[in-house]
């Protein structure tokens, strides 16, 4: 019998009593009033992550909200953030879905192209995203990730396996597409208060987006594994207007079928330990699948060079990990003619309407960003970064322009003062001629810390912004005041004067410590690029202090 992903228990949970077990999507909200579903329980990073998007994907598409009215009446949104609905409900929600979920069997299959061709078969392990490709294993290079850790799954994780790639999809080499998103996108949720011991179902309604359930009609615009594939040959593109918007869920960029096999030797999962009567151990690829274009996923945030470009493009996950420097482009969008960045869909719509249906103004704050996704370098990954944030915004809704221009001075401030703070330690350590990149290992830890000591005083300032009537002028003086403070203790850190070593100078070191603290009290090119951006008029020169004291000066 086929292997289908909506009425079989496939996915692994754990409960708020720290039981596991393996569920349907249509469980979800069993016990939702006793031991609640409170995460899913797969061992990798990013198949949990995929794991929240195919689940909300799903919502989206069987039985979405169609509207985030504060009524709540069947239909709104509103209405099942307050009364889940039962496993019964979800079940008949999903079942018109049924054709289009089948791992198995003759007929399509979810996630692999609707031929079926066969060749060379890959090693199942290489579906991973952070496996070792072709090349690193015929050259044995794979020293950090060693192959053939994972031989043999079951259709459990060898689906999640599948949709994590074509999801996450990086570059492959010639013809093998990356995502919809491109490769390793971010992806951005609203998460509803821990402390409060909220179900999951809440976590994945709340990033739900309103719109029309698919239909039989819609169904083959939706899911591209239920017709032949629309191939990429000749640059051929797939854009919104060539498919249904909910593929945005459901992107096949690469032509996969799994092999699948009987395991009479009762040989377990290698990711999940459990025993599958069948079990994938490879799988066939063809080139030049759906290469998709200009589409908006609503989980992620998007982004452009230039306020003329057309383009949007999605932001992706860089090294050094998601930071508070990054945390005004996620949350909030440009409120200006020309936007250069906007935040994901789902987070717009959450934080202009939904947080207000379900938080009062204390318990906002307690509402958190999460953030996460692979860092990618063309076709490696070089690690999956995950973050949370808060979710701050003035509690007047009038105020969000002004506040939105503050929080980037505070960033733009606080991205002067790093790159200030690595130049002055590399003047202080190393002379103008020594072969130092700037991104050196060292400098990079140093601009690190930089960022990781001042997050929590930027939050608190932050929040101290949120209020209507707070000092905003008080409130760039005293940032000011701990980016001054951070970069002078990690300078002094990083270059004591009783430095040792060939070209260690007392005098350099103690010339870079002037420099430094000129520039933070607003002197010279530095001093005032780091005023400039928080919005701040830079203190007079001597020379013009001198000037201005002179007689008859202010009169003329």
């Amino acid at each position: 019998m086929a292997y289908s992903l909506l009425n079989d228990p496939w996915i692994p949970v754990r409960r708020a009593s720290g039981r596991t077990q393996t569920i349907r999507p249509c469980d979800l909200t069993t016990d939702i009033d006793r031991d609640p579903i409170t995460g899913l329980d797969w061992p990798r990073p990013d198949f949990r992550l995929a794991g929240l998007e195919f689940l909300i994907g799903l919502l989206a598409t069987a039985c979405p909200p169609t509207d985030d009215d504060d009524s709540d009446e069947a239909g709104g949104w509103l209405a099942w953030w307050n009364v889940p609905p039962t496993a019964e409900v979800l079940a008949a929600a999903f079942a018109p879905l049924t054709a289009a979920f089948m791992l198995d069997g003759d007929g399509p299959r979810f996630m692999q192209d609707f031929e079926n061709f066969g060749g060379e078969a890959n090693p199942i392990e290489t579906l991973l995203i952070d496996a070792p490709g072709g090349q690193t294993r015929k050259n044995n290079a794979d020293h950090f990730v060693k192959r053939d850790a994972a031989t043999t799954m079951g259709r459990a994780a060898a689906a999640m396996a599948l949709f994590t790639l074509q999801t996450f999809a990086p570059e492959g080499g010639r013809g093998n597409l990356v995502g919809l998103r491109g490769g390793g996108p971010l992806t951005t949720l609203a998460m509803p208060p821990r402390a409060g011991g909220l179900p999951l179902w809440h976590l994945l309604w709340t990033n739900v987006p309103y719109g029309e359930a698919a239909t039989a009609a819609t169904m083959e615009k939706i899911f591209p594994w239920l017709t032949p594939t629309r191939t990429s040959e000749n640059d051929r593109l797939c854009t919104p207007h060539d498919a249904h918007h909910l593929q945005a869920f459901w992107g096949m960029p690469r032509r996969i079928r799994l092999t699948f096999e009987n395991n009479a030797d009762g040989v377990p999962c290698d990711l999940i330990g459990t025993t599958d009567p069948v079990v994938v151990r490879g799988w066939y690829q063809r080139t030049y699948g759906v290469k998709y274009a200009n589409w908006a996923h609503p989980l992620s945030p998007y982004s452009r060079q230039k306020p003329t470009d057309t383009e949007w493009i999605p932001v992706h996950p860089q090294p050094g990990g998601i930071g508070y420097r990054h945390w005004a482009g996620l949350l909030f969008e440009d409120v200006n003619d020309a936007p250069k960045r906007r935040a994901a869909l789902a987070i717009q719509r959450f934080r202009t309407r939904r947080l207000r249906l379900v938080a009062n103004a204390v318990d906002r704050p307690r509402w958190r960003l999460f953030a996460a996704g692979y860092d990618m370098k063309n076709m490696k990954a070089r690690g999956f970064v995950e973050s949370e944030m808060p979710i701050l915004e003035p509690a007047d809704p009038g105020d969000i322009a002004e506040f939105i221009d503050m929080l980037r001075q505070m960033i733009g401030a606080a991205t002067e003062a790093a790159s200030l703070l690595g130049r002055s330690v590399r003047r202080a350590l190393f002379s103008d001629g020594a072969k130092v990149p700037l991104d050196a290992g060292f400098l990079n830890a140093i601009r690190a810390r930089f960022w990781d000591e001042t997050e929590m005083s930027f939050l608190d300032r932050v929040q101290d912004a949120a209020v209507a009537d707070f000092n905003r002028d008080a409130l760039r003086r005293a940032w000011l005041g701990t980016l001054a403070r951070t970069a002078k203790d990690l300078f002094a850190e990083a270059a004591p004067m009783d430095a040792s070593g060939a070209d260690r100078r007392p005098d350099r070191i103690a010339a870079a410590a002037k420099g430094l603290s000129r520039a933070l009290s607003g002197y010279g090119k530095d001093g005032d690029a780091l005023f400039r951006a928080l919005g701040l008029p830079a203190p007079d020169s001597a020379a013009t202090k001198k000037a201005k004291a002179k007689p008859g000066k202010q009169a003329a």
